[in-house]
């Protein structure tokens, strides 16, 4: 099963902000889990300032430039996990915040998981 997990924020943050410790203990357990064959891909993401929206609105198709200040939670950065279960997704996503929680205790986010469809079949109606 493949399961993508977002990093999520409170509030838009700078890279410079983030304790340094984090980023070795970040990149050992990346490391760790790329051998295993779980960690597929993921990154952090730049400020909201650096992104863009592309969106629906009456009808037409619209890009705006951030920063959003209406944002209440950011996304912070990405992984994409293939395990065996929903329980291992949710034991490693727990894995990964206990580095945040070590290394930036002032760290405040969540990380969701999300299961990816299998786009080998359309959905049956």
């Amino acid at each position: 099963m493949r399961y993508m997990m977002l990093i999520k924020h409170p509030a838009d943050y700078d890279i410079r902000d983030v304790p340094p410790a984090l980023f070795p203990a970040m990149g050992e357990f990346v490391d760790e889990y790329v051998k295993k064959g779980v960690f597929v891909g993921g990154a952090g993401l730049q400020p909201l300032a650096k992104g863009t929206r592309v969106r629906i609105e009456g009808g037409k198709v619209k890009a705006t430039d951030g920063p959003f200040s209406e944002a209440k939670e950011v996304v912070g950065g990405y992984s994409l996990c293939e395990v065996a279960s929903r329980e291992e997704a949710v034991d490693l996503a727990k894995k990964f915040m206990e580095l945040h929680r070590i290394h930036w205790p002032e760290f405040g986010g969540e990380c969701e998981l999300r299961p990816l469809e299998d786009m080998g079949e359309a959905p049956q109606g």
